[in-house]
């Protein structure tokens, strides 16, 4: 016996909305609050324990400073959903992410060189800008020496 599915649930306008609310009541029920300000952030603080999971359509990045934490949440979301666990973050809706003992690296890298790609100018030779060459951006830097 087998049944046939006339209408795949995927293309259905309200598909997305459906799923969204599942996942939202089942992090919700685990001790997540979901953000005021974007709806896609979810946020547990426990303690010192800080876990937070932001959701783009069927991508959900997992951070937090407790290891434990966040490997509980993953077998909680595999448990309910059957997720697959894609690693240590490297790329994220076009923003390239690498960490070192220094901090983390966030670059747009591959993103420009798409829109100069697009925009024909590959080829281009560089101009000087107004910013000094090599300038650390930091809110405790010095100002510039000549602001025009």
């Amino acid at each position: 016996m087998f049944c046939r599915l006339h209408k795949s649930l995927y293309g259905l306008k309200q598909a997305s909305r459906q799923w969204f609310a599942k996942f939202s009541e089942a992090i919700r029920s685990a001790g997540y609050e979901q953000s005021k300000v974007d709806c896609s952030l979810f946020i547990r603080k426990q303690g010192k324990s800080f876990t937070a999971l932001l959701i783009y359509v069927d991508d959900i990045l997992i951070t937090g400073n407790d290891p434990v934490s966040i490997t509980d949440i993953k077998k909680f979301l595999h448990n309910k959903f059957h997720l697959k666990d894609l690693g240590k973050l490297k790329y994220f809706l076009g923003i390239e992410i690498s960490t070192s003992r220094t901090g983390i690296f966030i670059s747009q890298w591959k993103y420009a060189l798409e829109i100069i790609k697009d925009a024909g100018l590959l080829g281009a030779a560089p101009i000087n800008t107004p910013m000094e060459r090599g300038l650390k951006l930091s809110d405790k830097s010095e100002l510039l020496k000549n602001p025009e």
